[in-house]
C-alpha cells in the first residue's frame, strides 16, 4: 500500500504553545484560526464563562490575534466569518446554556448574538456566504443543517432523499455548497442550497473527511486498520466507483495519530496532536 505525504500548511507560533488549545479549524479563505485559553477545561469544575485568544494565521503567514470575551462552550467549535469575526459553539447542550450554544463575536471579540443548533454537533463549518453548516452526530436526528450567522435555519436535511443519515461521519465545505458521507450507508452527498441534493451510492466506508474534484474523490479514514487509510475515487452518474487505496502520512513519515481534519473543496486539513500545526492534501495537486 503506497503512502502519501502531506504537506505543512499553517503552524501556531510558538509564542503561543505554553496554551491549551480548546479548538482550531481551516477556514473556507485557507486561513488557520486556534483557540486558546491558558489551561485545558476541567469537566464539572470550570467557572464559565472565560476570556480565550484566537490566534489566526493567513495563507502567506501573516499573523492576527483576537481576544474573545466570556466564551461560554467548555468543548468548543470555532470558525471564521467572512467579516472577520468568529463562531464559537458548544458542541454539547444542557438545559439552562441551549440558548447560548452559539455565539458570534465581531472582530473586536465582543459578542454580538448567541442562539441554538441543537444538541451533539459533529461538525461545524462557515461558507464563503458566512453561513454556518451544522453535522449532528446520532445522539441528535437533526443530520445536517444550514444557519445564518444570526441563528435562522435556512436549509435542513430533513426530507431529503439522503439514505441512512444517522451521523455526519464526514463534511465539507466550500464556497456555498457541502459535501458529505454520512453513517449508516455512506453515500456521497452534494448539498447545494439552490439545486436538489444529489447521491452517490459508494462503497468506501467509514471516511471522516471527504475531498472532491471534478469528477474525482478522495475519502480519508476508516475503521480499525483503515484508520489511516486513503481512498481515491472517480464519479459516475450514480456511484462513487474506487480507483486506489494507499495511506495518509505527515509530512516526515509517521501516522498522524490523534488528529482534527476539515475538508474544503479538494483539500483535506489535518492536524495532529499537540495541535499546533495543520498539514494538507489536495486532491487537485
Amino acid at each position: 500500500m503506497h503512502k502519501t505525504a502531506l504537506v505543512p500548511h499553517a503552524h501556531l507560533p510558538r509564542a503561543h504553545h505554553d496554551c491549551h488549545v480548546l479548538a482550531s479549524t481551516v477556514d473556507v479563505s485557507g486561513a488557520a484560526h486556534w483557540l486558546l485559553a491558558e489551561r485545558a477545561p476541567q469537566p464539572g469544575g470550570d467557572v464559565l464563562p472565560f476570556d480565550a485568544l484566537v490566534v489566526s494565521v493567513h495563507p502567506g503567514g501573516t499573523v492576527e490575534l483576537t481576544e474573545l470575551s466570556a466564551v461560554r462552550a467548555r468543548w468548543p467549535h470555532l470558525d471564521r466569518l467572512p467579516d472577520g469575526g468568529f463562531v464559537v459553539a458548544a458542541s454539547r447542550t444542557r438545559r439552562y446554556e441551549d440558548a447560548d450554544q452559539v455565539q458570534v463575536f465581531d472582530t473586536l471579540g465582543r459578542e454580538t448574538s448567541s442562539f441554538s443548533v441543537g444538541d451533539a454537533i459533529e461538525h461545524l463549518l462557515v461558507d464563503g456566504a458566512g453561513h454556518v453548516w451544522v453535522g449532528h452526530f446520532d445522539e441528535n436526528p437533526a443530520g445536517i443543517r444550514r444557519w445564518s450567522a444570526t441563528g435562522r435555519l435556512v436549509w435542513t436535511s430533513d426530507g431529503a432523499p439522503i439514505p441512512g443519515l444517522f451521523d455526519c461521519y464526514a463534511l465539507n465545505v466550500s464556497g456555498t455548497a457541502a459535501w458529505a458521507c454520512p453513517y449508516t450507508d455512506f453515500p456521497l452527498v452534494e448539498l447545494r442550497p439552490d439545486r436538489p441534493v444529489r447521491v452517490w451510492a459508494n462503497r468506501v466506508r467509514g471516511a471522516r473527511a471527504v475531498a472532491v474534484h471534478g469528477e474525482r474523490v478522495a475519502f480519508y479514514g476508516g475503521y480499525g486498520e483503515e484508520r489511516d487509510r486513503l481512498a481515491h475515487a472517480e464519479l459516475t452518474e450514480t456511484s462513487v466507483e474506487p480507483t486506489d487505496v494507499g495511506v495518509l502520512t505527515l509530512h516526515d513519515g509517521p501516522l498522524p495519530g490523534r488528529r482534527r481534519v476539515v475538508g474544503r473543496g479538494s483539500r483535506i486539513y489535518v492536524q495532529a496532536e499537540p495541535f499546533t500545526t495543520w498539514e494538507v492534501f489536495d486532491l487537485s495537486s
